[in-house]
């Protein structure tokens, strides 16, 4: 079994301050009888997130940074058939124009509902259609373009551009030009459309745009299912939250830790791999001479370990 905790550690100054406060007895412990095996040393600017990459390695799938094809098992768990090369996630979201830069909203944040986002969806549809793009329906934040053209697209992960610069996250490829044009044609038709029109007198963020993230080229599904992915962390990054993120890893250190530590008295096989925002590190059960068991038995500093992710 493969444990990928997702978002354990972050950059920010603030981010290192929850760190600093942060106890994990159990995860200390479960370290303390494990070793590291390996690493994927990365960058905050990587397109794929950390914990994606080490889910690509997990499941046999080539690394290439913004083109792991995780639309394609979205559209899966959504109930679509996906065939064909170049699928796509679109993410129907909100960007707020500053004062500098146009940073990306949430798309959780939207509370959009299935009746406002189909609606929304079939405004949109005839955008894409007119160049080729093949747009599917999901979910109301959760949608699926195809096309040829995707499968050598690298996009950046929803989860590196929410709450950031949107620039950082374009490139020049030839398709990104074709993908920044229908944001522009988005953005004009709903600047004024009647369904935000609504949403504002509610109270609610406008949809004026989209993103697109999880392409690549078309890939065999995972043959394995044993790979967990651990990402309650992954609402608290996003929205910043730090309290909320130290309660999150104190409740995954008091409930899932535990199990793990079982699965070694059981003497199952574990991997355990810790993602931040830059790097992974993977640890396993490794045999140890028993003077070196004697030298592990104090715990490594589980703050420092991941201030280093």
């Amino acid at each position: 079994m493969q444990f990928v905790i997702a978002h354990a550690s972050a950059l920010s100054p603030a981010a290192t301050q929850a760190l600093s406060g942060l106890t994990l007895p159990n995860l200390e412990r479960l370290l303390t009888r494990m070793a590291p095996v390996a690493e994927d040393l990365g960058d905050e600017l990587s397109l794929s997130a950390p914990h994606e990459r080490a889910l690509a390695q997990a499941w046999g799938w080539p690394v290439a940074d913004g083109l792991l094809p995780l639309a394609t098992l979205s559209a899966r768990a959504d109930g679509l058939a996906p065939e064909g090369e170049g699928w796509g996630l679109i993410s129907p979201t909100h960007w707020h124009l500053g004062t500098e830069q146009v940073s990306l909203a949430n798309p959780a944040e939207l509370d959009l509902d299935e009746p406002t986002a189909r609606a929304l969806f079939d405004v949109l549809r005839p955008l894409f259609e007119e160049d080729g793009w093949r747009l599917h329906w999901g979910a109301p934040t959760r949608w699926y373009v195809q096309h040829p053209q995707l499968a050598s697209l690298p996009t950046a992960s929803l989860d590196r551009v929410i709450g950031r610069n949107v620039d950082w996250w374009l490139n020049d490829h030839p398709a990104a030009k074709q993908i920044r044009r229908l944001q522009a044609e988005v953005q004009m038709l709903l600047y004024t459309h009647p369904l935000n029109d609504e949403r504002e007198a509610r109270g609610q963020l406008p949809v004026n745009s989209f993103w697109l993230s999880g392409t690549g080229p078309a890939l065999p599904p995972p043959a394995t299912d044993a790979v967990t992915l651990d990402d309650r962390l992954r609402g608290p990054v996003l929205a910043d939250d730090w309290a909320a993120w130290a309660e999150a890893w104190q409740a995954l250190d008091a409930s899932r830790i535990p199990e793990l530590l079982t699965r070694l008295d059981q003497g199952q096989p574990l991997r355990l791999s810790l993602c931040g925002e830059r790097h992974v590190r993977h640890w396993a059960p490794q045999p140890q001479p028993w003077w070196r068991r004697l030298l592990s038995r104090a715990r490594p500093h589980a703050a420092a370990l991941l201030q280093d992710l």
